[in-house]
This record gives C-alpha cells, structure tokens and sequence, in this order.
C-alpha cells in the first residue's frame, strides 16, 4: 500500500520523502485546492520532481479545483508542463479539466480528486469511463464500504488516513464561499464550519460542524488486505515537522508491517489533533464522539518538532539499495556494473588491471571501495567480484568507476520518458437560447405544490425521490392534469451502494407514477437514470463552471445541466450551451451535505418534520433539513432574490429554477408569479447570493 504524503512547500516535501513516503502530492500556481499553501514555483517543481524520482518517490500535481474558461489555457500549459517534468499522475475535479488534459496530454495519468464525491461504484465507474487510474474516496466511507469498492473497482482506490475532516462531502461545500466568496472548490476555504454555533431555541454555543481529525493508525492491516492501493495524509497546510513526524510513523509501520505504537500514537496526538482522533466514519458508527475542536491555546510540541527537523534537514535517509558486479580480469578492461531496485542497470569500463608487482590486490578491498557511496542516495546492498589471481588493481580506478556508474544511474532513475503533448484550442462557444428562459420548480415538501403553481405551466416540476415515492398515487393524477408540465426526481447527491436497492424502489414507484426527468447530482448516476428510462438532467453537485465542462456533460449524454452558482450572471451568459442550461435563481443555496446527522447527534430529533436552525455569532438562521439517508443538508440563512434584475433572462439559459424549502403552498405560487411578471416583493433577509460578486 502506497503512502502518499502531502507537500505544501520544498521543505515539507524534504520532510515527506526522508521520513518515508512513497508519493507526494502538491500544488503549483493558483488551480489548486490548497492555493493558501506555499506551493511551488516552477523551478522548485521541478527540482522536486528530480529529487523525488531520484530516490524512487513519486509525484501527484493537484490541478483539483472548478475552473472558468479564462483559467483553462494555463490548465492546458500546466498539464503540458506536468508531463514534460515527468509527473506521475495529476489530479482533478473539473470534468472540463479532464477533458483538456485527455486532448493535450493524452499519456499523462489522471487521478478523481476526493473534490469529485466519489463513493459508490457507479462513481468509480463513471470515473474509470472517463480515463481516470485511481479514484480518491469520500472520507466518509465504512470499512465494510471500502472492502467491497475495492473488490469490484477496475482502477485503483486511494483512502484517506489521518488529517483533517470536512464536514461536508468534498466538493459539495459551498459555506465558505456563499459567506464570504472564498470558495473551497477554487481552494480558498475559510473553514466557518470551525466557529461557534447554536440551535436556535437554546442558549449555549457549541461547534455541531466541526469534527475530530481522522487517524487510522491500527487499521493498517486491515485497509492492505483489502487492497487499498494507497493511503493518504492530509496536510499541505501543516509545517514541515508535523510532516515529518506524521509521515515518519505511518511510514515505519507499513514498512514492518504493524500498527503504531502507544508511543508513536501519543506523538500523532501531539502533532495535532482536534482533541483526540475520530474513526467514527470507518467503523460505522457516527455519533457525537466524532466531534471535537482545537484547544485555544494549544501550542505545537516543540521538542518533538526539533528531532523531526534535525532527522529530516541532516543526512539522507532514503538510500536507494544498488547491487555491484565487478570483473577485473588479466589484459582486460576493468569492468563494473550497477543494478538499482527499479531495475536500471549500468555498465561501465576502465584501464585494464596491471600484474602485481609486490602485493596483489583482493576481493575485499575492491567491495569495500564500492561500498564507500556516501554522498549519494545509494547503499550497496550486495557486491560480487571477480578477480584473475595476481592482479593489481589501483583502488583509485574503482572510485572512479563507482562515481561514473552511480552518476549514469542517476540519470537514468530520473529520465523522462517522451510524452505527447497537444496545443490546445478553446472550445467554440454554441450559443443558448436568445428568450428568456422557461422555469422549473423545485419542491422540498409535497404540501407545497399547488395548483396555483401549475396552472402557471412551468416546464419542469422536481420533487425528491421519497416525496414522489410517498406519494405516487397522487402524483399520477396531478400528472395527467397537467401534460404541459414534465415532472422529474431529484436523485439524491449521496447514495451508498448498500442504499441503491431504497432508492431503486423509489424510482419504481415514480415511473409507475409517470415521472419522466431526473436531476442527477453526480455523473455515477447516469446508469441509473437510463435504466429507469428517465431524461437525465444534470444538477449544481456537477460543478459546471467552463465550456469543456458543458461539452463533457453533453457527450456523457444529459439533456441538461444546472451552472454553479458559484459563477457571477455575466461567466453563465458567456458559458457555451452545446447542451440546454438551467441556473437557479431562488432559494436557500444549499451550502453543506453532511454525513453525519447533526440534528439527530445534538438532540434536536430526527424526523421530516424538524426544522431547527443554526444561529451563528452574527444571528443568522441556518436551516438545518434532513436530507435522504439520514444525512443533513444545511441551507443559507438569506433566500437568493433574483426576480427585479434582468441579467437572467438574456444569459442564453434554456431554463431558470426556483427553489422552495420551507415555504408555504400559498408563498410558492406568489413566489412563482412574481418571477413570471417581474414584479413582486423580495422576502425581507435575502440575497443576491454570488450571482454578481462572484468567488475567488
């Protein structure tokens, strides 16, 4: 199993590679998830990637990040740069991003970022359809989860083991952003998820969003005969010792096949911890014990930072096993050759061997020479010599040789082998519909849809699966009333593989029903979609920011796709539509799907009909919903209000979305006519949300 360490600087990649591991991975310039990290130029990546490859560690680029269409060139130049230095693999979260590397660098190995929510098969498999070789897996998944992935996976699975925890799926967060517009998907998060809050109705302030950091220190085994391809340590935000020191002990014990000790336990709590470590998504067991903060004033453990430092700044500690084989033969030429662990192998010669004159020189005293490699990252590992009797051979000559040949297996370990690149030309922009758009609604609560709404004839009409389940009956009359209207399931953004046979007898009953549309919130459920025979329509979980995104999305086959609401009204007018395009346009933006129950974990309950809020230090409401799964979805405190401004209705989109969540029947239809008319009165706490400031 593969240790990959993170590198959020030249020295904290210094410290990776010496306490042990077998792949970094890092960022470069803006487009990455960590663009607060030091990262590197591109001097130092690639004296990085030499010193790397010299000792036999591998290099992951993170390119992890939704981009917009003025980013994609220096993508294109940052994927040609990456497979001219020789990276490993690259990884990403933008489909349009997988789709430019795929055309400009077509050999260069692509790996889904945890940013893509993969956490079922048909993620991995949609993944592996689209190129990738390893799939980073939510950090939410069970043990027993990650067994089976790994047994039906056709490309490699990487799990996160220790570091931090987000709340939220990855690449399903949009809090940082809708608060402040530092987006985490562009790298930028401001993690308010680490503040206080408090349950509307109480008094006491508590953090019901911020979770202990993950360890799986004694699950090592267990993850190896699984077949976990590779383990990950978060981190490129932490200092170079807290590297070390986390790397070190991971590192130790994968190479002697335990689990860490007590001692070597106590010091992964010392480097960092958010009062103790949690294993509560692993096991299964999701609870309140997995919450924790940082203590205030908690200090960094300075002595145990110091050995770190002292290890990794003084000596070479990764030395690369290198086998001898010298013949030194009567009237002919010195001969040595070099074999490495990668298999390499050099052979070079020098002057031929004179006859002793006095003392004959002996076996021994050539393996020593050859043993001497201080200086370079090689130890000799096993040195066989032959040797003609009578001979003198200057021991200065067989320095010289194990310089030269150590020098050629240098190079030869950190060659780059040829890789095609591609220019790359932008996309030519299709165009959306000149009209304004047609709405579709979206409903949380059945209760809320209306007659007064229908009989408005929107195009669409979406309703969670378990709504339409609950109510198939009913809803097949409401259809044949109104044959104007398409309706559609909304798939949830979260499905287990264990839960697929539920929701599979959700979409039973909604095509029985008469349900024809779908709204998918990851490209995993494709398959599902069109085995069900409902029209897929992409949702704001595909994070579609750029052209290539758009033309991906409709190679894949939707018949539509939401743009993210993270990109300012005048970026979704310039989006190429190759395929129809819908925005939302009111509502809570929907800012954190968790899997854990907050509601249920704080003793709020645990039914549909709860609706407690989260009040922050400033006394904004956050509605807290239950989503499917006995997940939770969190909402904005203000409601997006687009209905007095234009900018909408001449964006080229095929379709404009209102939102409902808590609002009463009667509100929905006004809400809806005030959209159709342009007139109305906005509720009194709303927001244009990022619709003209953007994220950064």
């Amino acid at each position: 199993m593969e240790l990959l360490a993170p590198a959020g600087s030249p020295e904290a990649l210094i410290a990776a590679v010496q306490a042990g591991a077998d792949a970094v991975y890092l960022g470069f310039g803006p487009l990455n998830a960590r663009r607060n990290a030091k990262n590197f130029t591109q001097e130092e990546l690639q004296t990085a990637v030499t010193y790397c490859h010299l000792r036999g560690v591998k290099v992951y680029l993170t390119l992890n990040t939704l981009l917009g269409n003025r980013e994609l060139t220096l993508a294109a130049q940052t994927g040609a740069m990456a497979a001219e230095l020789g990276i490993d693999a690259v990884l990403v979260q933008d489909l349009g991003v997988a789709r430019l590397l795929r055309q400009t660098c077509p050999e260069l190995p692509l790996h889904a970022s945890t940013q893509m929510t993969v956490h079922n098969l048909d993620g991995i498999l949609a993944c592996a359809d689209l190129g990738m070789t390893r799939v980073v897996l939510s950090r939410e998944l069970s043990a027993q989860a990650i067994q089976t992935l790994c047994a039906q996976s056709p490309v490699e699975l990487e799990v996160f083991g220790h570091g931090a925890l987000c709340m939220c799926y990855s690449g399903q967060c949009f809090l940082s952003a809708v608060l402040g517009g530092r987006s985490g998907n562009r790298g930028l998060c401001a993690q308010p998820c680490r503040l206080a809050f408090q349950w509307t109705g109480e008094k006491h302030r508590c953090h019901p969003l911020s979770l202990k950091d993950l360890s799986l220190a004694g699950f090592l085994g267990e993850l190896e005969n699984m077949g976990v391809a590779c383990l990950k340590i978060e981190g490129r935000m932490k200092r170079p010792e807290y590297v070390a020191v986390v790397t070190g002990i991971y590192a130790a014990a994968l190479r002697e096949g335990r689990e860490p000790t007590p001692q070597e336990l106590a010091q992964l709590e010392a480097a960092f911890s958010r009062q103790g470590f949690t294993q509560g998504y692993f096991q299964d067991k999701k609870g309140p014990a997995m919450f924790g903060t940082r203590p205030e004033g908690a200090k960094d453990p300075t002595a145990l930072f110091a050995q770190a430092r002292q290890f990794y700044t003084r000596g070479e500690h990764r030395q690369v096993p290198v086998t001898f084989a010298v013949q030194a033969k009567k009237e002919q030429p010195l001969t040595l050759t070099a074999q490495d662990d990668q298999g390499h192998e050099i052979t070079l010669q020098g002057a031929p061997p004179q006859t002793a004159r006095t003392k004959e020189t002996s076996a021994e005293q050539i393996a020593g020479q050859l043993s001497k490699t201080g200086g370079t990252v090689y130890q000799a590992l096993q040195t066989q010599v032959t040797l003609d009797p009578g001979l003198a051979v200057p021991l200065s000559a067989v320095n010289g040789l194990r310089r030269q040949v150590l020098a050629a297996l240098d190079q030869a370990r950190i060659q780059i082998p040829p890789q095609q690149t591609h220019p790359f030309h932008p996309p030519v922009p299709v165009k959306g519909p000149e009209k304004a758009p047609a709405f579709t609604l979206s409903f949380r609560r059945w209760e809320q849809m209306s007659r007064a709404c229908l009989e408005q004839e929107p195009a669409i009409v979406y309703l969670p699966c378990q709504v339409v389940a609950d109510h198939a009956a009913l809803l097949a009359q409401w259809i044949a009333d109104y044959p104007a209207t398409a309706f559609g399931v909304i798939l949830p953004r979260i499905v287990w593989d264990r839960e697929l046979p539920q929701l599979e007898k959700e979409l039973t009953a909604a095509r029985q029903a008469g349900v024809t549309q779908a709204l998918l919130g990851h490209i995993g459920q494709l398959p599902l979609a069109r085995r069900f025979d409902l029209t897929p329509r992409g949702d704001f979980g595909l994070g579609l920011t750029n052209d290539l995104g758009a033309e991906e999305l409709a190679r894949l086959g939707f018949a539509s796709a939401t743009a993210s609401f993270e990109l300012r009204l005048s970026q979704v007018r310039d989006l190429s539509k190759p395929l129809d395009t819908e925005l939302l346009i009111y509502g809570r933006l929907p800012l954190m799907i968790t899997e854990n129950c907050i509601v249920k974990q704080s003793g709020q309950g645990c039914s549909c009909q709860d609706t407690p809020s989260l009040r922050d230090r400033k006394g904004e409401e956050f509605p807290v919903e239950n989503a499917w799964g006995c997940r939770n979805e969190i909402f904005n405190a203000k409601t997006l209000w687009l209905a007095d401004k234009p900018e909408w209705k001449t964006a080229g989109l095929t379709y404009a979305r209102l939102s409902f969540l808590r609002e009463s029947p009667k509100d929905c239809a006004h809400i809806f006519r005030s959209y159709r008319t342009g007139q109305g009165t906005p509720p009194a706490a709303f927001t244009r949300g990022l619709s003209y400031r953007g994220v950064e």
